[in-house]
C-alpha cells in the first residue's frame, strides 16, 4: 500500500512538475539575462511546492485533515420471500420510489387454490358449530325435562304415590340427559377449535399472497434490477436493489493520529470532484475501533503511526432532502474534518450549497 501511494504521487507531482514547466516562457541564454532566469527558476520551484502542497494535504491549517473518498448511500435488496413465477416489475434502473410502492408481483397460482380450500374449510368449520349450537339446546331442554320429572318422581315416592323402579328410570334419564349436554358441549368446543384452525390457515395464505407483492421498504432509486417478468423465481432471490437517498455518505481512511482526535457527531464537510464549487455539510457518524489495509496487532509506536482507520461522514439529511435528485453514489471527492474542533473551519470550507 505504502509503494503504491509513493508511486501515485511521483505520478502526480511529475506530471504537475511537466505542466508548470511548459506553462513557462523560453529563457535567453545571454549573460544579461542570468537574473531573470534565476527569478523564473524561483517562482517555478515556488508553483511546484504550492502545487506538491496541495496534494500532500500540507496546506491545510493545523488542526483540519483531508482525504479522498467517494460517495456511497445504503443498499436495500428488495427479495422474494416465497417462490414463484415473476408475473411483473414495474419500475427500472434509475427511477425513483415511494416507501410502500408495489414494484414487483410473483404470481402463485397454487397458493391461491389453498386460499380457496382453506376458506371452504373455515365454512365447513362453521357449519360444524352451528350445529353442536343447536344441539346443546336441544340436550339441555331434554335436560330440563328431565330434572322436573326426577324432582317430581321423588315427592311422589316420598308420598308413596311412585315405585322405586319407576323413580330410579327418571333418575337414569336425567343422568343420560347431563351426559348427552356434557357430550353436545365437546363436541361444540372441538367444532370451534376447527373454526379457528381453518381462519388462521386463510389468514396464513392471505400473508403470502400479500407478500407475493414486493413493495419498497422506504423511498430511493432503483440501483439494479436482477429479475426480468416472466422468470421463476425462488425464496430468497433478489429482485431488485435499491438506494437510500437519505443515507448517504463518504467513507475515508485516516492514519491513526488523526482518527483518534475525532469524535461521534464532530462536523466535517464534502467536496466532490463534479461539483468543486460545493461544500457539502456533513457529520461523522462512524470511527472504525479496529484498523484497516495494515496489521491488527502492532508492536512498535512507528507502526502504529501507519495503521488507517475507517471514516464514516454522514451527509446532512436536510441537504439529501432538497437535492436527492441530483445524488449520485461512486462519486469521488475530497473529505475535511477537524483533528481541532477548536479550530475554525477556513473561507472555502464554509457550506456553500
Amino acid at each position: 500500500m505504502k509503494s503504491v501511494r509513493h508511486l501515485l504521487l511521483a505520478s502526480l507531482t511529475a506530471a504537475a512538475a511537466m505542466t508548470a514547466i511548459s506553462a513557462l516562457p523560453v529563457m535567453p541564454t545571454g549573460s544579461g539575462d542570468l537574473v531573470s532566469a534565476a527569478q523564473a527558476q524561483s517562482g517555478l520551484e515556488e508553483k511546484l511546492k504550492t502545487l506538491f502542497d496541495k496534494l500532500r494535504g500540507i496546506d491545510m491549517p493545523e488542526g483540519i485533515a483531508k482525504t479522498n473518498g467517494r460517495i456511497e448511500a445504503t443498499e436495500v435488496d428488495i427479495s422474494a420471500k416465497y417462490p414463484g413465477r415473476l408475473d411483473s416489475v414495474t419500475v427500472q434502473e434509475g427511477d425513483e420510489v415511494k416507501a410502500g410502492q408495489v414494484i414487483a408481483v410473483i404470481s402463485s397460482p397454487e397458493y391461491e387454490a389453498q386460499l380457496r380450500g382453506a376458506q371452504s374449510q373455515v365454512l365447513k368449520a362453521k357449519q360444524a358449530l352451528a350445529e353442536a349450537e343447536a344441539m346443546i339446546t336441544e340436550h339441555r331442554s331434554d335436560l330440563v325435562t328431565a330434572q322436573t320429572d326426577l324432582q317430581r318422581g321423588k315427592e311422589l315416592l316420598d308420598k308413596g304415590y311412585m315405585t322405586q323402579q319407576a323413580y330410579d328410570q327418571r333418575l337414569n334419564k336425567a343422568d343420560v340427559a347431563k351426559a348427552a349436554v356434557r357430550a353436545a358441549e365437546a363436541e361444540r368446543d372441538g367444532a370451534d377449535f376447527a373454526t379457528k384452525t381453518a381462519q388462521a390457515e386463510v389468514e396464513r395464505l392471505e400473508a403470502i399472497l400479500v407478500d407475493l407483492k414486493l413493495v419498497a421498504p422506504r423511498s430511493g432509486r432503483v440501483q439494479y434490477k436482477i429479475a426480468q417478468a416472466g422468470e421463476i423465481v425462488s425464496a430468497g432471490s433478489r429482485i431488485i436493489t435499491m438506494l437510500d437517498l437519505h443515507d448517504v455518505y463518504m467513507t475515508i481512511y485516516l492514519l491513526a493520529g488523526q482518527a483518534g482526535r475525532l469524535s461521534l457527531g464532530d462536523e466535517a464537510r464534502v467536496i466532490l470532484d463534479a461539483l468543486p464549487e460545493y461544500v457539502i455539510p456533513a457529520t461523522i457518524s462512524f470511527v472504525a475501533t479496529e484498523a484497516q489495509f495494515t496489521p491488527k496487532s502492532v508492536e512498535t509506536a512507528e507502526e502504529r503511526e501507519k495503521l488507517m482507520f475507517r471514516i464514516k461522514m454522514q451527509i446532512d439529511p436536510k441537504v439529501l432532502e432538497q437535492f436527492h435528485d441530483k445524488v449520485i453514489t461512486g462519486v469521488r471527492g475530497m473529505g475535511f474534518v477537524r483533528t481541532n474542533t477548536a479550530v475554525a473551519w477556513p473561507e472555502h470550507l464554509k457550506v456553500k450549497l
